[in-house]
């Protein structure tokens, strides 16, 4: 025994150096044992398991990928469901209200509240299976190309090919289900991080710098309020309805009034009907009289007030209209995220959560008024009225967004931008350039943009992680488990291969 001991002590030692102790001859040693250092007893504990440790390493693989796939799946699941069923119930919460308003009013609805509550909760289901599958989807390809391909030799172009394979999940909430506007906003998002990664180039940087002007979400609020305003007035059917009356009721005018913009628009030189509009105000009891052939509709905009009085009065009642708006946005993350820190400090949350519905309240009503006043100033400027001054006249409406917060700025622009970009699409498409050209779009022009976008985002998860803001990563690691590639996940795997 102490023949072979020696010859083990002869490879890891290599020479006579004073870091290694020489046999023990009695004095308190056990007579054979040879005490090493602990990276060479670590080397020599290595070489002895051989097999054994390589066995271990892929049954812990094997197991954690396993258990990656399943948590994912399941978390999407539960993040799927959970955000579209909150939605369902406001729904349906709202619909329960509407009902008994109807009914005092002797109408009747399209559906029961049964054939409501149903369609609910399939939609819940259906939004839950699809980010359940895609993130399981994901998860298994990005295991399986990591297992057949090497985990580094794959690692640049992995996520990339798991992301865009996993897109067509999105089909799972109705084949006949239209996400456009959730596609191109996560597009919009994919190329954010994407200008991010092209700033840090060497190469490519000169080219992304002018993507960090200081006001650049400012002016993207201007472009997007130009658009989206108009085609409001003028095209309301290139937006989705749910944004038709969301901007119905902050624009806190009747739909005669926008029908009546509308038509002084497009008019060439004919009259056209006032009657609906002076009916209108009279209901409100405001005896006015209108001439249907004006060319400046500052009277259908605000009847006989003065412009600026009209933009003082809008203002307070743009106000107490968009608190309800804001008041959940900012008071559910206060329960929510912050709910330790209410028993801890209270008054500094509460205190944070009215400034923020304040602040927030305070733009959309000026976001709105200031659309009523700069029409006013444009039209009057001009003489007349027509879509390109309307366009024109909604462009600084988006000056508003510089009462928000810093951080919210650029989050509330990039949701503008899908939608302006989507009503400018619509637009495009129906004035038939695209036939004129032959130029067919996919029937699932969604999923095409979706699988673009979620192969960027995935891509920049796995490799570009830090032009991603902390609390996404943070939710994006919780349900996606740290990517294989980074150095977080190689770390987790060497510590695991260390207690082996």
């Amino acid at each position: 025994m102490t023949g072979g001991i020696e010859k083990q002590e002869g490879l890891m030692h290599g020479g006579a150096g004073d870091g290694w102790n020489k046999k023990c001859n009695g004095d308190g040693c056990v007579d054979g044992i040879v005490q090493i250092s602990e990276g060479a007893a670590r080397e020599f504990d290595d070489a002895c398991v051989g097999a054994s440790g390589s066995d271990h390493t892929i049954e812990y693989a094997n197991s954690r990928a396993w258990k990656r796939c399943i948590l994912a799946s399941t978390k999407g699941f539960v993040i799927g469901a959970g955000l579209r069923g909150g939605l369902a119930l406001f729904a349906v919460l709202t619909r329960l209200k509407r009902k008994s308003q109807v009914r005092l009013k002797g109408g009747v609805l399209e559906k029961s509240n049964k054939q409501a509550i149903i369609a609910a909760l399939k939609e819940t289901l259906r939004y839950g299976m699809f980010l359940g599958t895609y993130a399981g989807t994901f998860t298994t390809l990005d295991e399986a190309i990591a297992a057949i391909g090497g985990v580094q030799r794959t690692a640049r172009w992995r996520s990339l090919a798991a992301g865009a394979i996993a897109s067509p999940s999105l089909m799972l909430t109705g084949h006949d289900t239209r996400h456009t506007s959730m596609a191109i906003y996560i597009l919009i998002r994919a190329a954010v991080l994407a200008a991010r990664c092209g700033i840090k180039s060497k190469r490519l940087g000169w080219l992304c710098r002018p993507l960090e002007w200081k006001y650049g979400d400012v002016f993207l609020m201007c472009l997007s309020s130009s658009q989206i305003l108009s085609a409001w007035i003028l095209k309301p059917d290139s937006l989705p309805s749910s944004y038709i009356s969301f901007l119905n009721k902050h624009g806190g005018k009747d739909k005669c009034i926008v029908e009546g913009i509308r038509k002084l628009a497009f008019r060439e030189g004919s009259k056209f009907s006032v009657e609906s509009i002076e009916q209108f105000y009279k209901s409100q009891g405001v005896q006015i009289q209108l001439d249907p052939a004006m060319k400046v509709p500052c009277t259908i905009i605000h009847g006989n007030e003065q412009c600026l009085m009209h933009f003082l009065v809008f203002l307070g009642q743009a106000y107490l209209r968009s608190l309800p708006v804001y008041l959940p946005v900012y008071l559910a993350p206060a329960l929510v995220v912050h709910r330790q820190g209410l028993f801890r400090r209270p008054l500094t949350i509460l205190a944070k959560t009215l400034i923020g519905t304040a602040r927030s309240s305070l733009f959309l009503a000026t976001y709105c008024a200031s659309a009523w006043i700069w029409s006013c100033i444009i039209f009057r400027t001009a003489g007349t009225c027509s879509p390109a001054l309307l366009a024109t006249a909604t462009f600084p409406t988006g000056l508003t967004l510089m009462i928000e917060k810093k951080s919210r700025q650029m989050e509330i622009a990039l949701y503008c931008l899908s939608r302006a970009i989507e009503s400018s699409a619509i637009c495009i498409a129906d004035s038939g350039c695209l036939h004129q050209y032959d130029i067919h779009v996919p029937n699932r022009i969604d999923v095409v943009l979706f699988s673009f976008a979620t192969a960027i985002i995935m891509h920049c998860y796995s490799q570009e992680r830090e032009v991603f803001r902390s609390k996404y990563l943070n939710v994006l690691d919780w349900v996606f488990g740290v990517p294989n590639s980074t150095s977080e996940g190689i770390k987790a795997k060497s510590i695991h291969d260390r207690e082996i």
